[in-house]
Order: structure tokens, then C-alpha cells, then sequence
């Protein structure tokens, strides 16, 4: 048995495709953490089981999901991904063919505004996003990282990587990239001083842009470095100069 499970928040219009994109699966899962548009409705009205819940975090939220669902396999998406049809059927391929417990990436494809990146900090690349629920159960998968930067780990297991992709858009408009890095930025600010911001920011971009290709993407792969370098600069920086960031001693 299969469980897909989702993440969503006010996410009426992009929820549906989510959703289609894992009919395959035995069982869907929505965790909503308060959503005050249609996300529920449509979530229900596409089959699926949905759990009303507070948000702990990112990384909790996402354990939360895990323990949550009932497969023996789990599929980890969140409400901005669609699966495609070649991951679909690799998917439903390993889970249908009594598969021994194990963990699988899957190869995740940025498209920004439209634009699907081929370099930079946005290539293309694996994620591990199914695993097998006797590994959660052991402790060998489970999500771990700094919120807002989740990744599912797993011990003493290599992932396989499946063919196929999964389509991540993170972004409708340029208004809610930078306000993602303005809301990221206040969860990551740490002790810094402009010398060093600047240094990160350059690094960020000379590093995307240059060095793993973000040129290949044209306007975009340059607009999207640009972003990322503005986000490192603020990252670094704003503990500084944003009292609201400082933690209380």
C-alpha cells in the first residue's frame, strides 16, 4: 500500500493538481494547517484524507506526515510539486513489486515563472521522497534540517534514484519570491556583519551563476541567481539591522 501525504496551507489553486498527480496511490493524505480559502474542500472532493493540524514547523510538520500515514509505502510531496507520468509509473512500479525496504530519490525540476531551469543552484536533483515505512519505524528516515530548509535523511540506507520528475513551482509571481525570502531570511538571520553578508551573497551568485551553469537559463538562470544572492545577503545580514530577529537571552 502506497500514502502520499501533503503539506498545504491556502492552497485552492494549485492543490487540485497536486492531487491528480498521485490519484495512483491507495491512500492521499492532506495535512492543512489552517487554511482559510477552498484548500480543504478541494482536497476532500479529490479523495483525500485530511487532517487539521497546527504548524510546529517544517521539519516537525513533515514527521507529523509520516507517522500519519497508513502505507507501508510513503510518497512525500508538497502542494507546489506535481508528480509526472514517468515518475508515476516508476513509483507504482517499485511499490506494486514487493520491493524490500528502501528509500528512493526523486529528481526534482524547477520552473520558475514558467522557466524550467537547467542550472545553477536550481538544477535539477534528487530528493528522497519515498521510503519504506519499516525505515521510519527504525529510525533510518525521518526529516531533519534547519526550518525552512527540510530534507528526508536516511541512515544506513543508499536512495535509488527513479526516473521521472517531480515538477516543483515554487513561486506564482515575483511579489511572492521576495516576500518567501523576506518570510525565510527572519527563520535563518543569524549574528553577521555587512563584510561578511556581501561575501556570501557573491559567493552565491558567482557560484550558481557561474560555476554550475545558471547562465544556460538566460534571463531567468540571471534573475533567479540575483534572487538567491539578495536571500544568502539578507540571510546573513538582517540580525544586524532587524531587532525583530534576535532571539532573547
Amino acid at each position: 500500500m502506497l500514502s502520499a501525504v501533503i503539506l498545504a496551507r491556502d492552497e485552492e489553486d494549485r492543490i487540485a493538481a497536486c492531487l491528480r498527480a498521485v490519484a495512483f496511490a491507495d491512500e492521499v493524505l492532506v495535512l492543512d494547517s489552517g487554511s482559510a480559502d477552498a484548500t480543504v474542500a478541494i482536497a476532500e472532493g479529490c479523495g483525500a484524507r485530511v487532517i487539521r493540524t497546527d504548524w510546529p514547523g517544517y521539519v516537525a510538520q513533515k514527521n507529523r506526515a509520516l507517522a500519519e500515514a497508513r502505507g507501508d509505502w510513503i510518497l512525500s510531496v508538497d502542494a507546489d510539486e506535481v508528480v509526472d507520468i514517468s515518475l508515476a509509473t516508476s513509483i507504482t512500479t517499485v511499490t506494486r513489486a514487493g520491493a524490500p525496504p528502501a528509500a528512493y530519490a526523486l529528481t526534482r525540476r524547477e520552473v520558475w515563472l514558467g522557466h524550467a531551469l537547467r542550472g545553477g543552484h536550481w538544477r535539477p536533483r534528487p530528493h528522497v521522497r519515498l521510503v519504506h515505512r519499516d525505515l521510519v519505524a527504525r529510525g533510518h528516515a525521518r526529516w531533519t534540517g534547519e526550518d525552512p530548509h527540510d530534507r528526508l535523511t536516511t541512515h544506513g540506507e543508499r536512495p535509488t534514484r527513479l526516473a521521472g520528475a517531480l515538477v516543483h513551482t515554487p513561486y506564482r509571481d515575483l511579489g511572492e519570491h521576495l516576500r518567501t525570502i523576506d518570510r525565510y531570511t527572519a527563520l535563518q538571520a543569524r549574528d553577521a556583519g555587512v563584510v561578511i553578508a556581501s561575501a556570501h551573497a557573491l559567493w552565491h551568485l558567482t557560484s550558481g551563476y557561474l560555476l554550475r551553469g545558471g547562465w544556460r537559463d538566460g534571463t531567468p538562470g540571471l534573475t533567479v541567481a540575483l534572487l538567491g544572492s539578495l536571500h544568502a545577503f539578507l540571510k546573513w545580514s538582517r540580525k544586524v539591522f532587524d531587532p525583530s530577529t534576535r532571539s532573547s537571552t
